[in-house]
């Protein structure tokens, strides 16, 4: 098990109280301080996503030109003058749907998985949603879809087949997704504190031509540097106290320079968007839960001008099996690195309460699209939590109460950048970097599927296609070796399943033609 900055030489106590026995906090080397300041770490670095989706799923207008709240997008029919108080209201909206759903379901995932895995509307997910889904049809229709493939993967988890495939995974790529994340969550932090940006001539490049320049970045530094101090001095809660202090430094230097986002190449040396963003009186204002319930289950297979369209059937079939199989193993790869970094997993590699768990998240699918903030999943940040201390659903229950509040705290929450949160993603991915030990690199077999999963993830920023690549890899390297029939027919599957999504471009162009 990884180490912590909370590790003591205390030996835990036993067990007192139905909340320790529930939880079994005592049982799993915690304390309830650990886990309430496990869950708040978490919370905190994955709050962004309360920001980030309104401005995906709020923006975005549907195939009548209508954003989520039914409102129109603009204002003239040349599509030339922006609705922007429907913008703004849009954005509010689902600022705290977004934060409703994702309370819940991590309150749910504490009490039922008992595993410290914080949930929210999934990134890539609710790109797909708005861009590609929304477009097609009405923004009602696309939730409906959303709520459909929740339904496939439940019954996935139901019949048992979620579970086996979890398990038909060998260790070696279990462990290589562990190390994937750790890098995809560094860069991830990075890249969202202006630390890594995309470079001019080359793919990335490091700050601002170069050189690390602006306060924003300073403060990321800054960040890192008192993180790893603290961690060194063996202090409790290093890591909350790291972004919280980080936090305060940047509302200062905020309130003393107006530093304000960076939008273009003249602010270049700005907050990532939208900085340490200090509240007025207006965003005090009561939530609007308008949106959740908004659900039309059967109305996108009446293809576009209501008439049945095969090809536009197929596209649609296809689209939602991306949904599905992105969303059913970035939760794999999730869960598989939560329960390395907090030592969690059994001999074969598999949590507690595996199956609650996965319930839990295909559920979150369904319900992310009754709340109109686009499919649920397990967030990767959850890990952050975990190498604060976090080992029991206690943490959990802190970060949905944490998501509860901030649909009412909202302003409270913006005090946080990007570049606090960022020292403790990149320091989870060094403490994740200690499973490369159980790969034999020296051994094709393992090696090549295992450098795959972890090349890929961060180089292609998803989770899901580094483990794609990693178990079509690991099925051809075993038939090139004459051992097809070690492969678990299960593995077999998935492969599969997974070729079909690495060329779902070609497929649907040829549905295109039907």
């Amino acid at each position: 098990m990884a180490p912590t900055p909370s590790d003591t030489t205390t030996e835990p106590e036993a067990a007192t109280g139905k909340l320790d026995r529930f939880f079994d906090i005592t049982k799993r080397g915690s304390t309830v301080a650990r886990e309430v300041r496990g869950g708040l770490v978490t919370f905190f670095t994955m709050a962004y996503i309360i920001a980030l989706n309104p401005l995906i799923i709020g923006t975005a207008a549907d195939k009548d030109g209508n954003l989520i709240t039914g409102q129109p997008m603009f204002l003239d029919a040349a599509g030339t003058q922006l609705n922007e108080a429907a913008m703004n209201e849009s954005k509010l909206m689902v600022a705290a749907a977004t934060a409703l759903v994702a309370g819940v379901l991590t309150i749910l995932m504490g009490v039922v998985g008992r595993f410290p895995l914080a949930l929210a509307a999934g990134l890539g997910l609710n790109a797909m949603l708005a861009f590609t889904l929304a477009p097609m049809m009405t923004w009602p229709q696309a939730m409906g879809l959303i709520v459909w493939e929740g339904i496939l993967i439940t019954l996935l988890v139901l019949t048992g087949l979620r579970e086996a495939i979890f398990r038909a995974v060998p260790g070696s790529l279990r462990s290589a997704i562990s190390i994937g994340i750790g890098l995809f969550i560094t860069l991830v932090g990075l890249v969202s504190a202006g630390v890594i940006r995309p470079g001019a001539g080359t793919p990335l490049e490091l700050g601002v031509g170069g050189s690390l320049v602006g306060w924003p970045i300073a403060v990321a530094v800054f960040g890192f540097f008192l993180l790893v101090t603290l961690v060194a001095k063996k202090v409790p809660g290093a890591m909350l106290i790291a972004m919280l202090v980080t936090s305060a430094v940047a509302v200062v230097l905020e309130l003393v320079f107006k530093i304000g986002p960076r939008v273009d190449a003249e602010t270049a040396t700005g907050w990532s968007p939208p900085g340490p963003v200090l509240p007025d009186a207006s965003a005090w204002a009561a939530p609007d839960l308008g949106l959740l319930g908004r659900v039309d289950m059967f109305g996108a297979f009446n293809g576009p001008d209501g008439n049945f369209n095969l090809g536009y059937l197929l596209g649609l079939v296809l689209i939602v099996f991306s949904l599905l199989l992105a969303d059913f193993f970035d939760t794999m790869g999730t869960v598989v690195a939560v329960g390395a970094e907090g030592g969690l997993l059994d001999e074969k590699g598999n949590p507690p309460r595996l199956r609650e768990i996965l319930l839990v998240d295909s559920l979150a699918a369904v319900s992310g699209g009754l709340g109109s903030v686009s499919s649920n999943t397990s967030f990767v940040e959850s890990t952050s939590g975990v190498a604060e201390g976090a080992r029991t659903g206690l943490a959990s229950v802190v970060t949905g109460a944490a998501f509860v509040l901030a649909i009412f705290l909202a302003p409270i929450v913006a005090l946080v950048p990007a570049e606090a949160a960022a020292p403790v993603l990149a320091y989870v991915g060094f403490l994740m970097m200690g499973q490369a030990t159980t790969i034999s690199w020296d051994d094709i077999e393992e090696g090549i599927p295992a450098f795959l999963v972890v090349a890929l993830m961060p180089f292609a920023y998803s989770i899901t296609v580094g483990i794609g690549a990693g178990f079509i890899v690991h099925v051809l390297v075993k038939v090139l070796k004459g051992k097809a029939k070690q492969v678990h027919p299960l593995m077999w599957a998935t492969a599969i399943a997974f070729v079909v999504y690495f060329a779902q471009g070609i497929l649907m162009d040829l549905i295109g033609r039907i």
